[in-house]
This record gives structure tokens, C-alpha cells and sequence, in this order.
């Protein structure tokens, strides 16, 4: 959920807009993406929307924060970033937005900040920094890095133009953290190719690569490999195909010869000539994997003697899903190859060594570690505190949280609205926990409907109360608790004051009060009671 405000009295910038994905307590819930009320609430102030690089972690809000802007600002980035932008806000049919394609180092002015964008090397092309000159002077933000030596593209990070920033002076460094707890040096995301080609010439019958989607690079590299050893290449699944089309045309991805075919084509070629490369490196429930692991596609039945590559590393809250797939793949007879047994990933963001090298290169006076978990953050502020940034100037910020600079000093300056928002499809769900409350709720305790017939006029019941319940058992503790209940609640009316009697819905909240009291102490659970009245 990667998202950062910069602001003046004047004037305001955001730096990406991203998702998360869910965890297994989100019920229902497809992504989460930030509360962003604070922006909405400045809207006139708001000069763009600068992203970094195309991921969805720092891209999947926009097509929620544009829709509620109106279109009003524009959102600026490198040609592959705006072309995937492109392609998630057109399915939100979101019209008369406006885009600004960089190159690395353009600056454009917004308001009173200049912003320069520096490439930097990461999982995905095209991503840049940015150097952001403020009245108060320079700030950087490395977006998501790493010092990869050998580039799939060729395109090294700008170490001069980082360097520059460091000897004209640089008042607050912003830099990624998700690799801070690892020692040394990630390694070059050609380091796969090499795991690719010893995986590919080893395979006997079809191998399928799942990756994600964004990971343009990754493809390059499968293709490459594909096409060196006489392979047929097939995309299967949506964001794949189409991504990969973005690029393509774009001039990031390149197909030597005809070598794309469709997943249609499969059951006509020889299996140890096609090379699949699909989604669902995550365990999502839907994605293309998860379906072959199930035997459920409709083109892809593995095979005993089929290879599955899993060239990615599992998401933090994802493992059990990935683990289930592979158990699944293993018993359909495949040879399942992941990054715990092959070089087959690795990781786009800097460790220890490139973070120190960083923290050389810019020499801040002030630093916010981001980009991390918690405990990422502090392991990042550590090492700027071993390279003699002090302590005092270190701030390991949460969501919400302001730092505030001025010529003298920068301090934490309490909290703005923060948090996060449950997307259920295209629609916002939840700003308050509510419904997922809910969710957690039935999935523990089931719900129980009270069906109750009254008269118009008087308030009597006409029959007795009919109760439904799903998820729940009344006959878990005692036979006649369902009778029992019952006959509470025909006494509950019996007892009802004439005033409400009137009032359907304090009926409903004197049965709902009544009911819940009774179940609780009689089963020690807490379904969710629905008590409904009927007036004939």
C-alpha cells in the first residue's frame, strides 16, 4: 500500500498509490489499498501523482483515488508505468485522465517542487527514484532498488545522478527497506536466467513458469531461454497476456520470430517443446496455477514428467497457499522446481551492502527508512545510524504518521487519517472493519434468522416463531434449546410494552437483545441474529 504526501502550505505531491494483497483473516476481501481521506480532503492543493515504477503494490489505488479526484490531477511516470496504469484504470472505465510520460532525468515542476527522475535497477523495468527539490531544499526517494551490475536491459543505476545529490546536499532521504535484515549483495536478475537454462535443458516433458505479471524482465529471460533451445512459447492468463502485450509494443519485451502461440495451440505440439509461462505465483485461488494444480484448466492437464518453476518468492501471508500447490503439482506427477531448492528468484530490492552504499552516495541530513515491514525499518534505521546519521535524525515512521521539517530542526508532528480500505471486485467494502467484523463473525459462528408473524393492529404473535440457522447448531448443547428459545421469545413479546409494540424495529432489538443473552449463555457462541417481523 505504498503511498507518501509531500506537502507545503501551498502545494502537495503524492508519491504512489498502491495495494496490498489479503491476508487469510480478510474474508471475501480481493486487495486493500490505503485510506487516502486525507488527499480528498486537499484536493486543491494536489499538483500529480507521481509513480515510481508499475508494481501494483505502488499502482493498484489509482483507479480508486482518480475516480474519487475526478480526473483532476495528473499522474506522471516512465512509458512501461503509464502503459500498466493504462491498462488497470481502463478496466474501470475511468475517462479524461491525464498522463505525463518521463524519461530518466526529466524534471518537471509541480507547484514549488521540481522532481527529477533517476533509473534505478529492480523485478521490473522502466523504474526510476526521484530527486524532489523543495523551498527547504533536496529530498530523494529511491522508489523500490537494487545495484544490479548486469542489467537484463543493459540499463545500470544512475550512480552519478544519486551522487550528484550527495554533493550539492540532500535534506531527507527516503530509501527502500525490504531487504535491509539481508546481509551482502541481492544478486542480478540474470543470476535466473542461468537457473533457467540449466531447469529448461533438464526437463523431459512441458515446463510452465508462473511469475508475476509485472515481471518483465523474468519473461524476457524464460523467452529467451525458450527460444535458444527450440521451444514454442505460450502466455496463458490475462494480466500476463496482457502485460506482456504492453510491453511489446512498447519496445520492453521482445519475441524473436513468430514464437508466441496460444494456450489453444497446446495439445498439438510435443510436450517437451512448449514452455507455458502463466500467473499465480502467490496461491491465488484463481489464477492459472492454482487451476492446473487442481486439474481444472481447460487447455492444461499436467502430466507425469511435466516442470513447474515457481520463479517467485512467496509474499509474506501467502505461504501456505504456494505450499498447497506444489503438494498438489508433486502428486499430478510433476517435477516442481521453487526458490527454496533452485536459483529460480531473485530478489529486486537492495541488501545491506547496497543500502550502506546508498546511504554514502546521498549522505542525507535527515533519513526515513520505507518500503517494509515494521522491523524492516528498524534494521534500515540501524545502518543509517552506523553510517553517523544521528539518531535524532532517524524516524522510523507508521501510516499516518507527519514528519514536519523547517530550517531548524524536523520533528514527528502527530497523525492524519490513515489506514486501510477492503475492495470486494470494483467496490470499496469496508473503511471501519465493519463488515469484515461481520464476515469473521458468521465464518465463527454462523447466523440465526427469527422468523415472526404479528398482527397489524395489536402487536400479537400469529403463530409461532419459525428460527433458521446456518452455521450454527442449536442442538450442539441441548435437544431443546430450539424450543426453549421459543418460548423466550413469545414471552418477550407477551411482556412488550405498548409503546413498542408500535415499533417494528424496537420489536426487532428487544427479540435481537433477548435472543443473544439466551445463546450465549447457553452454547458460549455469538452467531449473528437476524429477527425478522412480519406484519400481516
Amino acid at each position: 500500500m505504498n503511498m507518501t504526501v509531500f506537502e507545503t502550505e501551498e502545494d502537495m505531491i503524492v508519491v504512489d498509490a498502491g495495494l496490498m494483497f489479503p491476508e487469510e483473516t480478510m474474508l471475501g476481501v480481493d486487495y486493500v489499498i490505503p485510506d487516502y481521506t486525507y488527499i480528498l480532503e486537499r484536493r486543491e492543493k494536489l499538483r500529480a501523482i507521481v509513480v515510481t515504477h508499475g508494481h501494483e503494490d505502488h499502482t493498484g489505488a489509482l483507479p480508486f483515488i482518480m475516480r474519487d479526484l475526478g480526473g483532476a490531477v495528473p499522474i506522471i511516470g516512465t512509458g512501461l508505468t503509464i502503459g500498466l496504469i493504462k491498462e488497470k484504470i481502463r478496466e474501470f472505465n475511468l475517462k479524461h485522465l491525464t498522463y505525463k510520460i518521463v524519461k530518466p532525468r526529466d524534471i518537471v515542476s509541480l507547484g514549488c517542487f521540481n522532481v527529477e527522475f533517476i533509473h534505478v535497477t529492480h523485478s521490473i523495468a522502466d523504474g526510476v527514484g526521484l530527486g524532489i527539490s523543495t523551498p527547504l531544499g533536496n529530498v530523494v526517494h529511491t522508489g523500490d532498488f537494487k545495484l544490479d551490475f548486469t542489467p537484463v536491459d543493459g540499463e545500470l543505476l544512475d550512480y552519478s545522478k544519486f551522487s550528484e545529490y550527495g554533493e550539492k546536499g540532500t535534506l531527507l532521504l527516503l530509501s527502500d527497506s525490504t531487504n535491509a535484515e539481508k546481509a551482502g549483495i541481492t544478486p542480478s536478475e540474470k543470476e535466473v536466467k542461468r537457473a533457467f537454462e540449466y531447469n529448461f535443458a533438464r526437463a523431459k516433458g512441458r515446463i510452465i513458469i508462473a511469475t508475476f505479471a509485472s515481471n518483465i524482465h523474468r519473461i524476457q529471460q524464460a523467452i529467451d531461454v525458450a527460444v535458444e533451445l527450440g521451444k514454442k512459447v505460450v502466455l496463458c492468463g490475462r494480466s500476463v497476456i496482457s502485460n506482456a502485450r504492453i510491453a511489446a509494443d512498447l519496445g520492453y519485451l521482445r519475441f524473436p520470430g513468430n514464437k508466441w502461440y496460444k494456450v489453444e495451440q497446446i495439445n498439438s505440439m510435443e510436450p517437451d517443446e512448449v514452455v507455458i509461462i502463466t500467473t499465480g505465483s502467490q496461491g491465488e485461488p484463481m489464477s492459472v496455477l492454482t487451476r492446473i494444480s487442481m486439474n481444472e484448466h481447460k487447455h492444461i492437464k499436467v502430466a507425469s514428467g511435466d516442470t513447474v518453476i515457481i520463479s517467485a518468492r512467496a509474499i509474506p501471508g501467502n505461504e501456505r497457499a504456494v505450499g498447497k500447490i506444489i503438494n498438489h503439482l508433486f502428486k499430478r506427477g510433476a517435477n516442481v522446481i521453487y526458490d527454496k531448492i533452485s536459483d529460480v528468484h531473485v530478489s529486486g530490492h537492495a541488501s545491506k551492502d547496497e543500502l550502506r552504499l546508498m546511504l554514502n552516495l546521498i549522505k542525507p541530513k535527515y533519513f526515513i527508512p520505507v518500503h517494509g515491514e515494521y522491523r524492516q525499518l528498524v534494521y534500515h534505521a540501524k545502518l543509517a545510524s552506523d553510517q553517523n546519521i544521528p539518531n535524532e535524525n532517524i524516524f522510523v515512521m507508521q501510516d499516518g504518521e507527519v514528519l514536519e521539517i523547517t530550517p531548524e530542526c524536523a520533528l514527528k508532528q502527530g497523525t492524519v487519517p490513515a489506514g486501510r480500505v477492503y475492495i470486494d471486485g470494483k467496490g470499496l467494502v469496508d473503511r471501519d472493519n465493519v463488515i469484515l467484523r461481520d464476515r469473521k463473525r458468521l465464518a465463527q459462528d454462523g447466523f440465526v434468522i427469527v422468523l415472526i408473524s404479528v398482527s397489524k393492529d395489536g402487536g400479537q404473535l400469529l403463530s409461532e416463531p419459525e428460527i433458521i440457522s446456518k452455521g450454527f447448531s442449536f442442538e450442539n448443547s441441548r435437544r431443546d434449546v430450539i424450543s426453549e428459545a421459543k418460548k423466550i421469545i413469545i414471552t418477550t413479546f407477551e411482556n412488550l410494552d405498548r409503546d413498542i409494540i408500535k415499533d417494528t424495529s424496537a420489536m426487532q432489538a428487544k427479540v435481537l437483545s433477548t435472543l443473544k443473552k439466551y445463546i450465549r449463555s447457553t452454547t458460549q457462541k455469538s452467531p449473528l441474529i437476524m429477527p425478522i417481523i412480519v406484519e400481516v
